[in-house]
């Protein structure tokens, strides 16, 4: 007889429990009405990586999204609360975590309170460290749907309509992934990464202005281009530019860079891909 895999657990207000076991209710505003922000933090042998990035994005998100900020929420807690459940599941190197903060139950569109919870989630990931994809991405451009420009477009919500529909999309067209864009029709991000593109061993990336989500990978690229002498301007960005840019690439803080070999009639290559995910490591591991 195989025997049974060992029990998984997640930490919902700082209590553990089963994985397995119903955690909400049906009353639960994120359910209900997306009303929850989430940051997905990556573990490197062992250490979660740019934790502080992600705590100021999720304090951000609380701001914009008027919920009350849990007084004892920092960098310090949140390592601790993924360190322990990281050796609860078994976690000993890599892998990837998730916060969901949501606003208590109560009230319908209109909340009762602002007061929340939250919910933490670890899982295994294989590999040690960021490795650049062997097979370059295909993507393609999604336009069903534009995401709105306002302040609730930065941050990471658990209202994320748009990016379930480009997925869809995405698999319909037996794609890797879809480039969205805004309101303005501008070029902003994919499904969920942001997008860098390279001319001339220069980078252009979508403004935090015109829509992204205010990506950590992001942040940390734009940091090690600028330490080693990597021009990156942080422009408005339209199909023109990916047609007529030499590499093109998704960052996320779960994947690192992922580098795409095709976009409509147009094939690139990955020079630059290599050179940043190799120092991604270092700084990972400095």
């Amino acid at each position: 007889m195989q025997a049974n895999p060992m029990q998984q657990f997640i930490n919902h207000n700082g209590v553990m429990i089963p994985s397995d076991q119903p955690s909400v209710s049906h009353t639960n505003r994120a359910f209900r009405y997306g009303d929850a922000l989430f940051e997905t933090v990556r573990i490197v042998k062992g250490k979660p990586v740019f934790l502080q990035e992600h705590v100021n994005r999720l304090l951000e998100g609380l701001r914009v999204m008027k919920m009350q900020t849990p007084i004892n929420l920092n960098t310090d807690i949140m390592q601790r609360l993924i360190a322990e459940l990281c050796q609860k599941n078994g976690i000993l190197s890599d892998g990837r975590a998730r916060f969901t903060v949501y606003r208590n139950n109560g009230g319908f569109y209109t909340p009762t309170d602002n007061q929340v919870s939250f919910l933490l989630e670890v899982y295994p990931i294989e590999e040690e460290g960021y490795h650049l994809n062997q097979k370059g991405l295909i993507v393609d451009l999604f336009t069903d749907f534009k995401k709105a420009l306002n302040p609730l477009a930065s941050i990471k919500s658990a209202n994320s309509a748009i990016y379930v529909m480009a997925g869809v999309y995405k698999t319909q067209h037996q794609l890797d992934d879809c480039v969205l864009v805004n309101d303005k029709s501008q070029i902003i991000e994919s499904i969920s990464s942001n997008i860098f593109a390279v001319k001339n061993g220069v980078l252009y990336t979508p403004p935090v202005s015109d829509g992204c989500v205010n990506g950590v990978m992001r942040k940390k690229v734009i940091e090690i281009a600028a330490a080693n002498k990597i021009a990156v301007y942080e422009n408005s960005i339209t199909q023109s530019v990916l047609l007529g840019a030499d590499e093109l690439f998704l960052t996320n803080t779960i994947k690192g860079i992922q580098w795409v070999v095709a976009y409509k009639q147009k094939r690139y290559f990955n020079t630059t891909s290599k050179k940043l995910v190799e120092k991604l490591n270092e700084m990972v591991d400095s």
